[in-house]
């Protein structure tokens, strides 16, 4: 058996394997318990259900990113080489955390509960510093900044999706594929913006 100390971080690390592992329906609380040395029972002190305990994984990586993409959005004043910067934020925290990422925005379990609607608005977050560099830029309405800031958001999610499943040509080195994909972006944002 384990200790208490940072029992809930265990409970999310092994929870984390295992769903990238074997699947969200083969996932039990049974399961995380057995992996990580604790009874069952003592999940359930930390989180209400499985898909507790999943919602909670998603809005860790979410935390994470938006740290990470807070530190890039402060490394310049000039919104420019702010996107830039958080256009490839987002492509390394997909790239250097494919757990994280895959369970963030690849995980769609059929049965699993609704993400709160409190987790969801602070999550939209990350996208809304994407859609208020482009307004900073470009200006226009929020419904118009908002749309570009998703179609952006899709490229990138796109780029690293088919890095981590290795859908790339291996002869393409993936920095020069990460740098084309934030090159584009930037060409598509300044071309949206003359």
């Amino acid at each position: 058996m384990t200790t208490n100390g940072n029992l809930r971080g265990r409970i999310l690390e092994q929870a984390r394997v295992l769903l990238l592992k074997e699947g969200y329906s083969a996932v039990s609380m049974r399961k995380i318990a057995k992996a990580v040395g604790c009874t069952p029972t003592s999940i359930y002190i930390y989180f209400d259900n499985k898909d507790a305990l999943i919602h909670a994984l998603i809005e860790e990586g979410m935390e994470l990113l938006a740290v990470d993409l807070g530190s890039a959005s402060k490394l310049d004043s000039a919104p420019r080489p702010r996107f830039r910067r958080i256009c490839m934020a987002f492509l390394e925290f997909g790239i250097q955390n494919p757990e994280y990422f895959q369970i963030m925005f690849l995980l769609h379990p059929e049965k699993m509960e609704r993400y709160p609607t409190d987790k969801y608005r602070r999550a939209r977050r990350n996208l809304e510093l994407f859609a208020d560099i482009l307004r900073e830029i470009r200006g226009g309405s929020s419904f118009d900044t908002m749309l570009s800031a998703t179609v952006l958001w899709s490229l990138l999610h796109g780029a690293i999706s088919l890095h981590l499943a290795q859908r790339l040509d291996v002869g393409l080195p993936a920095s020069t594929f990460i740098e084309q994909v934030v090159e584009h972006a930037e060409t598509m944002l300044l071309s949206e913006s003359s």
